[in-house]
């Protein structure tokens, strides 16, 4: 039965779809020969894919299996099963009261409450138009922030929060965030410790660790689970390898408050450890290593600094505390005999440390990540094949061999006249302190006065930490707040204005993976039309630029099919485009020699040839830097600090409750698809408690239970298991919002719960896995779970009448365009802008920039010429320049 686009439309997906013959996926070696069947080749951050259509109609997919090694549900049901959902919005949309007087009072207090009112392209981007152009006339251009961070949207070169930057800085600039919330710690203290951020380096070659190690520590990492997805296109590669791995008699041991499916997977075994403790039980081993003289002295001398000084914090010289297992035992729930245990099994075994981030999303998170690396370089280990550490094993499928070559380069932001920048867990912070000044890295910054806020292709109510919170500030503080996505989360349901975007299946795009190997080059065809009135996030900015008379500088003067074109070409790919459009990737091939690559092998085989991009050039077991910032909650050295709210001073009847990844979503994205039916509760999302917990408190899987704290309260469904400690629940993130009348989050959302307070005032990154709250049984829920309801839409009796805009930004903000660049700095701001926007030069040292650049340059397609420009211009800029 064919079905018309028309008729498509103007039914319910899933009635038209099953009438059809139902959606389905299709095996890899399905032929197609009939006249009006198309196969599109498509990628996401799930994978690659066909896309089967219809007459006009997505009817299935197609997994590749030649390019994906383990296609997903989430891939094969939740990525089309999103697309003509109930949630996506299909036209421009504004707030009743907003619309009602834009210039007035917008009843902000209404957010998230009120209905929306349908209007026109035209109307809409008029009302941002006029947003942007009175907050930069009244307030300045940082008075605009763009809490549009990360660009896990999709998959693609034109990522929404790039164009966005790409459109404000050509006219006069936003504040922007800095950092993130996943390695948001690690990222400032590791750079001063190994020379690298480390969260985002790639790791040692997979045959490297097949044929040298022996122990593979996964602390509080999973990357069974975190490797479904990748940044840009999974391909799940690693994971052939990691069964090979246990296969071989390689030993996995997991350091986790709960068991994972890595553990499950590989066989490991599993140590239970109290959350937020990790400090002090690798404090404790490398006491006992030190103590049973089974430290390295010699490689503590040649490729270390500051022994010394730590080995007196371990034996208590420095606090009379010395950091034995038994004292770590009181702290961490291991018993001492298991420390010693461990301690003298990695002393003694060829050891791969591999820690996940989660462990940094705490209080004092800068702590853990530098305990683990001082304990692998205590027992000599990092830089030697098949040992050491590294703390991207579960993100990117680390692990696969590195091709080594340019990846397509598309449009960059540019510079941004705005210097002011928020770290990125610190939103409700800036907004209800404007003009407060805060420390980041040894630098003092001022927070903006903000008044409006655009937000797109990111879900800023869900990952930002003390939902509660927020709202408040954003109705208090900001007087416009646009959202540009194609779905009603969280985001859209409290924003002022919505501007509906299409998916990644709706327009065209390019993109590569992996993460680290970067061995492909993906063309994302568009698959069907746009959904409703929804435009691409190009064509939306394109059309702000026009407004503003920035059109032609926006799109460099290029149709947007060149800019593809262009893009492709910049890369190593030696395929044709019309071939690579057609078949849907170019490969890039991996030479032999990086099979052998090693993390830190360099700087182990000669340090004085190859020393780190620290300020000895050596790894920082104590650092003077950090102590010269003299920052009182970040000391000079890993040090167990306790945590403002943990197991250890607990109240009766409270429990720590982590927030791990979901293993069905990406963050909050496919969590308004049938996907979660694999793991939700009665549609709510599911809690792990473990079974002595829940017999305490009278709780059976599949109830109901609320969880709650002075922060707010959650609804949300019990899966009882012996799979997690007593003491801890288990609350994945990404779940979408919905308040009942008491104020409920009726749906899991795990930030309602968590709290806005940074790890420190180095980093000034995210504590959210620092989270105590009590659990019972829910016996009132107020309905089923409505988050995946659309808000009501209503109609207004006038038409509505928008006078034309008097922008005038474009044209001031050339006169700060034509400020003379050199080349280096004009290099930098066109092509190390792509993924992220610019970092200011000052925030990093030169020998930091020369770290951070060696996997910066081969992905902004410089060539050697360009790269000692941009590094002349760095090294003038950077934090530590004359």
């Amino acid at each position: 039965m064919a079905i018309s686009r028309r008729t498509f439309l103007k039914t319910s997906i899933a009635t038209a779809v099953v009438a059809g013959g139902g959606l389905m996926v299709y095996p890899a070696s399905k032929f197609f020969d009939d006249e009006d069947v198309e196969v599109i080749p498509h990628a996401s951050h799930w994978g690659p894919f066909n896309a089967i259509v219809k007459a006009g109609v997505l009817v299935g997919i197609q997994p590749r299996k030649e390019l994906d090694a383990m296609p997903t549900e989430m891939l094969t049901e939740g990525l089309i099963g999103r697309v003509y959902d109930k949630t996506r919005v299909k036209y421009p949309m504004v707030r009743a009261s907003y619309l009602a007087d834009p210039k007035g009072d917008t009843k902000p207090h209404l957010r998230g409450k009120e209905p929306f009112v349908r209007v026109s392209w035209e109307t809409a981007l008029s009302l941002v138009a006029d947003a942007i152009q009175t907050t930069a006339t009244d307030y300045g251009n940082e008075a605009i922030f763009s809490s549009s961070y990360g660009g896990w949207s999709n998959a693609g070169l034109m990522r929404p929060q790039v164009l966005q930057g790409r459109f404000f800085n050509l006219i006069g600039g936003q504040s922007t965030t800095t950092g993130d919330y996943s390695g948001g710690a690690s990222q400032v203290i590791l750079p001063h410790v190994i020379g690298d951020m480390e969260v985002y380096s790639p790791q040692t070659a997979w045959p490297v660790i097949q044929e040298n190690t022996e122990i593979f520590v996964l602390i509080g990492c999973d990357p069974w689970k975190n490797n479904r997805i990748e940044f840009r296109v999974a391909d799940h590669q690693m994971y052939p390898h990691w069964k090979q791995f246990a296969e071989d008699g390689i030993k996995f041991i997991s350091i986790n408050p709960q068991r994972t499916r890595t553990d499950d997977e590989l066989d490991a075994e599993w140590v239970k450890i109290v959350p937020n403790t990790d400090t002090a039980l690798f404090l404790a081993m490398a006491q006992h290593v030190y103590a049973t003289d089974l430290h390295d002295t010699a490689y503590l001398d040649r490729y270390t600094v500051g022994a010394d000084k730590y080995i007196d914090h371990l034996m208590g010289k420095t606090d009379g505390v010395v950091k034995s297992p038994e004292w770590a035992a009181k702290i961490t729930g291991i018993s001492s005999k298991d420390i010693r245990k461990m301690a003298v099994t990695f002393a003694t075994s060829k050891t791969q440390f591999a820690a996940g981030w989660s462990l940094q999303r705490a209080d004092h998170g800068e702590m853990i990540h530098w305990a683990i690396i001082n304990f692998a370089a205590m027992l000599g280990k990092i830089g030697k094949p098949g040992e050491g550490v590294g703390f991207s094993w579960h993100y990117g499928n680390g692990g696969m061999p590195q091709s080594g070559k340019a990846l397509p380069i598309g449009l960059s932001q540019g510079k941004n006249p705005v210097s002011a920048i928020c770290p990125a867990s610190r939103i409700s912070e800036m907004l209800m302190n404007p003009g407060k000044t805060f420390t980041r890295d040894g630098i003092e910054y001022t927070y903006p006065d903000v008044k409006m806020v655009y937000n797109a292709g990111n879900n800023l109510l869900s990952h930002q930490q003390d939902t509660n919170e927020l709202i408040n500030a954003l109705n208090q503080k900001v007087e416009t707040f646009v959202c540009q996505d194609p779905w009603w989360c969280a985001s859209s349901r409290y924003a002022d204005i919505v501007l509906p975007a299409t998916s990644t299946l709706e327009r065209n795009d390019l993109s590569s993976g992996g993460t680290y190997s970067n061995d492909k080059i993906y063309a994302m065809r568009q698959v069907i039309k746009p959904y409703g009135e929804s435009l691409d996030d190009f064509e939306i900015f394109r059309k702000l630029a026009e407004i503003f008379k920035v059109e032609d500088k926006f799109t460099d003067g290029l149709p947007f099919d060149d800019i593809l074109k262009r893009a492709y070409k910049a890369s190593s790919a030696t395929l044709s485009f019309d071939e690579f459009w057609k078949n849907g990737v170019a490969l890039l091939p991996v030479p032999q020699e990086a099979n052998q690559w090693v993390r830190h092998g360099d700087f182990y085989q000669d340090p004085d040839k190859n020393p780190l991009h620290t300020t000895s050039g050596k790894i920082e077991l104590y650092c003077q830097d950090i102590a010269n910032f003299d920052v009182k909650n970040c000391p000079p050295m890993p040090t167990f600090l306790e945590p403002f709210e943990y197991l250890g001073d607990a109240k009766p009847n409270e429990v720590h409750v982590v927030s791990p990844h979901p293993y069905m979503r990406l963050h909050s994205q496919l969590a308004n698809t049938e996907v979660r039916k694999y793991e939700s509760v009665q549609g709510r999302q599911y809690v792990l408690i473990n079974d002595n917990d829940a017999e305490k408190h009278g709780i059976r899987s599949g109830q109901l239970v609320e969880i709650f704290n002075e922060r707010g309260r959650v609804i949300a469904g019990a899966k009882v298991s012996d799979q997690i400690m007593p003491g801890v629940i288990s609350l994945e993130e990404g779940a979408w919002l919905q308040f009942d009348s008491q104020g409920r989050c009726n749906s899991g959302s795990i930030n309602v719960l968590t709290s806005s307070q940074a790890c420190s005032d180095l980093s000034q990154a995210n504590s959210a896995n620092t989270c105590l709250a009590y659990i019972q049984r829910c016996s009132d829920p107020e309905s089923s779970n409505l988050a995946f309801e659309p808000p009501r839409i209503v109609t207004v009796d006038t038409d509505i009448r928008i006078d034309k805009v008097n922008t005038t930004l474009g044209t001031e903000g050339a006169e700060v365009e034509a400020t003379a660049q050199s080349v280096g700095e004009a290099l930098f701001y066109q092509r190390c802008t792509m993924c992220h926007s610019a970092k200011d030069p000052k925030q990093y040292t030169k020998t930091q920039w020369h770290g951070i650049t060696k996997s910066m340059f081969p992905r902004a397609g410089l060539n050697p010429l360009e790269r000692e420009e941009v590094m002349a211009f760095l090294e003038d800029n950077a934090k530590d320049a004359q």
